[in-house]
């Protein structure tokens, strides 16, 4: 039977998108510094980049997914500036002003004399046996073993917290899954005495951490480090109770180090009133503070949607806080001093309650909305968000080349709507795979962050490109995009 006009062109663009290297979208990723050029000998295509022709002895790590896409975003006229007049769907920040029921936001803060001085590299003493204790109210209750302020070290955002971390680590294999957060590619690059070992988490399985599967690994591979984030970004799913339990158990009797990226621990959404105000965190199951090898990094970035502070910090025993401190000294030097002040009150036990009931109600209602209007697009989303504020959108049914997150992506871009390409969240560091044949390449990350007036506004972006997709085909799409804010425009410049 002859083939409609219709399936002609469908079969025509799967024709041209069988590799990056047919895509403008991902020709353009490649050109970016740091991204172009795949280690390990992959048959990858080649560019010349100016950007990357530097002086000797420097290598370019190669940016966040984030910091990409805002570039990207830029270079099609996006400013901070005038920021209300896009969505941005793709930037891993909750709103940051007051929602329902919550405490006031902080408008001010104090500066006295001292605070003009440097800060400790461990953070300010108060801070830290205000960290301390808050844990032990939430998570240790009923423990022997306490938190104390010599647990905590107070540094100036997550990933200064996860490179303090990763610089005190010495040459072992480091478990990680894909997908999951974006920066643990470029810690895993950048210090290189980290062996990395990938595990791909499934989407029939919910894309659950399998502890048999560590336990399994943690004996056949002598993984000595396991790095996560829990709740996971980007899936929105959680490890707790026995699972978390299970794990945290595991590691203990083999001696193998957990870091968990706690910094979703209050995006939880219970279905029963009485269940608000509870969080996750891998404290509740610590039998020894300064013996049991799990490490905490958390901060008041996402839980206190205070991302602009910088103010956060890692929790484990004493021995790696006296490590963390020394590490700090040579590589950041420290968070910020009067805002570590201006935190303490914030971590008042009361206060947290409030804000987590207040949170956890506001974006409950948020992540229902965009669930639904996503189901009326026809994007259903096979794995919903039980926690964080993302959503893991599969792309894999709309007509290429929009099944592919880079494309998709770039469409948005010329309807003032920024999303988060799924490739960022597949933890690479050798850069060896085609990015067609990542596991993440038919996805892209929303923010249900900020306020319903936007995510409403990016919403109605994605309609826009579904009713073009419809009406005019596959072949409309994967072009013309611009290479930079001047307006000069062709992935080919420098190819």
């Amino acid at each position: 039977m002859a083939e409609s006009r219709f399936e002609q062109q469908v079969h025509e663009v799967v024709r041209h998108f069988r590799h990056e290297k047919d895509s403008e979208a991902h020709r353009l990723f490649r050109q970016s510094a740091g991204h172009n050029k795949p280690k390990g000998g992959a048959a990858l295509p080649q560019t010349v980049n100016p950007d990357e022709e530097t002086i000797p002895g420097i290598e370019h790590p190669g940016s966040t997914g984030v910091i990409y896409c805002s570039d990207r975003a830029m270079a099609n006229g996006f400013s901070y500036a005038s920021s209300h007049e896009w969505a941005n769907l793709g930037q891993g920040a909750p709103e940051v002003g007051l929602i329902p029921d919550a405490p006031p936001r902080p408008t001010s803060i104090p500066l006295p004399e001292d605070s003009l001085e440097y800060a400790p590299t461990t953070g300010v003493k108060e801070l830290r046996e205000a960290v301390a204790n808050l844990y032990n109210q939430q998570y240790r209750q009923d423990k022997i073993s306490q938190y104390t302020y010599e647990n905590v070290c107070i540094v100036p955002g997550g990933r200064a917290g996860l490179s303090r971390v990763a610089a005190v680590i010495g040459e072992v294999y480091c478990s990680y899954q894909v997908p999951d957060y974006t920066a643990y590619d470029q810690v895993l690059s950048a210090f290189k005495r980290l062996v990395p070992v990938p595990t791909a988490l499934d989407e029939e399985q919910q894309y659950r951490l399998d502890v048999n599967q560590i336990k399994r690994d943690i004996r056949t591979q002598g993984l000595e480090v396991i790095i996560a984030s829990n709740p996971r970004n980007p899936t929105g799913q959680v490890i707790q109770g026995e699972e978390l339990k299970s794990l945290v158990a595991t590691c203990r009797e083999a001696s193998t180090t957990l870091i968990l990226d706690e910094f979703y621990s209050w995006y939880l959404y219970p279905e029963k009133e009485e269940e608000y105000g509870k969080s996750v965190s891998s404290a509740s199951y610590i039998d020894n503070v300064n013996g049991d090898p799990v490490v905490i990094v958390n901060g008041l970035t996402k839980n206190w949607r205070l991302p602009g502070w910088r103010v956060c910090w890692v929790l484990g025993p004493k021995n790696l806080i006296t490590a963390l401190s020394q590490s700090g000294s040579f590589l950041d030097g420290g968070a910020n001093h009067p805002l570590q002040l201006a935190a303490v009150p914030l971590l008042d036990p009361q206060r947290v309650h409030e804000e987590k009931i207040a949170l956890q109600k506001h974006f409950k209602a948020k992540r229902d909305h965009v669930l639904k209007r996503l189901d009326e697009l026809g994007l259903h989303v096979a794995v919903p968000p039980v926690a964080t504020f993302y959503i893991w959108l599969n792309l894999e049914r709309l007509p290429a080349p929009l099944n592919n997150g880079l494309t998709f992506f770039e469409e948005l871009l010329k309807e003032k709507t920024i999303v988060i390409p799924g490739i960022f969240f597949d933890i690479n560091p050798a850069h060896r795979r085609n990015l067609f044949h990542s596991p993440c390449h038919h996805f892209v990350r929303l923010s249900f962050g900020p306020p319903l007036e936007d995510l409403d506004k990016g919403l109605d972006a994605i309609a826009r490109v579904l009713k073009k997709a419809k009406k005019e085909g596959g072949h409309a799409f994967g072009h013309s995009y611009k290479k930079s804010v001047d307006g000069s425009s062709q992935a080919d410049k420098f190819v």
